[in-house]
């Protein structure tokens, strides 16, 4: 790791910092919760938590999404700090730039850059996928270039408007959720005025399997805690967010905190109830536990409902990552270390060329996607999992070093509009956790392929930098 490059830091807190050039501050709190919101709530949540409850078993998984909201609470705790500190646009490398070193801020924004594009290909195909249930006529490379047209709409027309476009997206996902644990918890108390009748779990006995409370042993919960962590990613875009943000001081604060929240209770209040409505030995990857659970308590058309809603989950998703991977680039340009065409604007302020790019970027990782044999797609998966841990890392880090600058230069951390708390414990205790999960990955031969592409790409990033720009301390004026 760099040493922390030279900080002139104020001893007593900036008032509001201005708005960079053409980026638009237009986005509120709740603009700022869906974007993040929008981002996590996706097919790790609706397809992939049937698999993670029968790793891990009922209880298992509980604990393991408890763990998951443990740790994205330390990051958004870092985070907050962070982006009021730093509020630009596409702030990740910025905060690695100016706490850690130039070069971990360049490899930084390429890894996070990188692990939406990869993602953005992999939600079109899903969605592709999932139309085919309704249109199984049309190709699903169809599909793709039609939601891929949508999103870059969304994006392109202006911030405001794509911040709308998530909070509605978000919201369909939301009040599925909502609805399944309000209905699936009834139905745990017997109140089920729907379904005809059938066999149906009373509370939690679902919990006490036949191999106790850990069918699969503790390992089982470790492995799932890993997976966990990426069904989690996504959080992290407020950051990214936060240069087109009013009031920054305010609006990042609030939604960090009503981020977590919703998070916590919405992803282990559902797994909860998936887990005491089905036995754990019959949820997995063939079907959305969803859709079961909505069909047990007689919802009419349960599997059309939810199919509408997992799409619209994973253009959710796919909108959100679109958004980062281009400010990603146009932050990169602006300092230099990107093409400058990255940076110009249309006249809603959206970097239009940076836009373009990342969606080519998707796009292309679509193709791949849909082309290639199987292990390939999974391979771009797991890097994009890869890829999120290690910029949490970067954040945590960068607070770290942060802090004891401001400390070092007579700062007053009273003082501060947000602070994170229980320093240095708290970045301490995140990137210890993230560091675990990555080992974690060496011993699972389905996501060791990440270490083998994620480690060189990494090692690529820090080459082109010193070889590009030398040993250099200093990182462009931040807007």
């Amino acid at each position: 790791m760099e040493s922390p490059s030279p900080l002139t830091l104020d001893a007593t807190p900036a008032g509001p910092a201005p708005a960079q050039p053409g980026l638009r501050r237009s986005m509120g709190a709740r603009h700022l919760v869906m974007i993040a919101m929008g981002g996590v709530i996706g097919s790790g949540l609706f397809l992939s938590s049937g698999y993670t409850i029968s790793q891990a078993g009922p209880l298992g998984a509980v604990l393991a999404y408890l763990v998951g909201a443990f740790v994205v609470y330390l990051v958004m705790a870092c985070l907050g700090e962070l982006a009021i500190a730093y509020p630009v646009s596409g702030a990740f490398h910025i905060y690695a730039a100016r706490s850690i070193g130039p070069a971990t801020g360049f490899a930084t924004a390429w890894l996070y850059w990188l692990c939406w594009a990869v993602a953005i290909g992999s939600e079109f195909t899903a969605s592709g996928l999932l139309m085919q249930r309704w249109f199984p006529d049309v190709d699903v490379w169809v599909w793709c270039l039609i939601f891929a047209a949508v999103l870059f709409g969304f994006n392109a027309v202006s911030a405001k408007f794509f911040g709308e476009s998530e909070f509605w997206f978000a919201i369909i996902k939301v009040s599925a959720i909502i609805g399944l644990i309000v209905l699936g918890g009834a139905a745990l108390f017997g109140f089920r005025p729907l379904s005809d009748g059938g066999s149906h779990p009373f509370l939690f006995e679902n919990f006490n399997t036949a191999g106790g409370l850990f069918p699969n042993g503790f390992t089982g919960v470790l492995v799932t805690v890993l997976a966990v962590f990426y069904a989690f990613s996504g959080s992290e875009l407020i950051g990214v967010a936060a240069g087109e943000t009013k009031d920054p001081a305010t609006s990042i604060p609030k939604a960090m905190r009503t981020t977590v929240i919703r998070l916590l209770i919405f992803f282990v209040g559902a797994i909860a109830v998936i887990a005491a409505t089905i036995p754990y030995t019959e949820v997995g990857l063939d079907k959305s536990p969803f859709v079961t659970v909505f069909s047990a308590n007689g919802i009419p058309f349960a599997a059309d409902i939810m199919n509408f809603v997992i799409i619209t989950a994973l253009l959710s998703a796919g909108n959100s990552g679109l958004f980062s991977c281009a400010r990603m680039l146009y932050s990169l340009a602006d300092e230099g270390h990107a093409p400058q065409a990255f940076r110009r604007l249309t006249r809603h302020g959206i970097p239009l060329i940076a836009l373009s790019v990342s969606m080519v970027g998707g796009i292309a990782s679509l193709i791949s996607s849909v082309v290639a044999p199987e292990t390939v797609y999974l391979v771009l998966v797991s890097v994009a999992g890869f890829a999120v841990v290690g910029v949490w890392m970067s954040i945590t880090a960068s607070h770290y070093f942060h802090r004891r600058a401001f400390v070092r230069g007579g700062g007053d951390v009273s003082a501060l509009a947000y602070k994170a708390p229980l320093f240095p414990l708290v970045p301490v205790l995140a990137f210890t956790m993230c560091v675990i999960s990555l080992v974690g990955i060496a011993l699972d031969p389905n996501q060791v392929a990440a270490l083998y592409f994620g480690i060189p790409f990494v090692a690529g990033c820090y080459a082109y930098f010193y070889f590009r720009h030398g040993r250099k301390r200093s990182t462009a004026a931040v807007h």
